[in-house]
């Protein structure tokens, strides 16, 4: 599948992880192009992730400091909360320089390898927070999700007898006659 790239150079020392830099957020650009959006609830919950577990994945930027990847983190630095973490800093890796289209398809690559959440996995996630005795506001909390999302996943693993859901009411959609 990419036989017919440019080889690239091998080791820790030339990737661009061996030099992640703290760079003040201000200087760094958006590019015009990402076709990535992030709805209001998940940006709170990237917001929330970065407060709770720290900066775990560094802003792709290229030589002309425009984000390639990392926008919605970078714009989440922005939060006077998150802002004050670091100083309003952020991590920062550099890719070698390449044309424009280079760089769209890398920005993409980044969106679309990042896959998606399996309803029984979460399901069984889920099952195992309520077994630890985290109560339902919390993992709504904590995960960025609805009471309704939070029961249903509870529902799937089979937890009908849960603490969790021994209060919830469910909307009517019918009425039988």
């Amino acid at each position: 599948m990419t036989d017919n790239l440019p080889g690239k150079k091998q080791g820790v020392e030339a990737q661009p992880l061996n030099e992640i830099t703290w760079m003040d957020r201000r200087k760094l650009k958006p590019n015009g192009y990402n076709p990535n959006k992030v709805a209001a609830p998940e940006m709170e919950l990237l917001k929330l992730s970065i407060m709770e577990d720290g900066w775990t994945q560094p802003i792709v930027i290229n030589a002309d400091m425009e984000i390639v990847d990392g926008f919605h983190r970078w714009t989440c630095s922005d939060d006077p909360r998150v802002h004050a973490m670091t100083d309003g800093r952020v991590p920062v890796v550099r890719v070698q320089p390449h044309d424009g289209e280079h760089q769209m398809m890398s920005t993409i690559r980044h969106n679309r390898a990042r896959g998606t959440h399996r309803v029984l996995n979460m399901a069984e996630i889920i099952q195992q927070l309520v077994d630890e005795g985290r109560s339902t506001e919390e993992i709504m909390q904590r995960l960025g999700m609805e009471k309704e999302e939070v029961v249903r996943l509870a529902l799937r693993v089979g937890i009908p007898q849960s603490r969790l859901i021994e209060n919830s009411e469910f909307d009517k959609a019918w009425v039988p006659e």
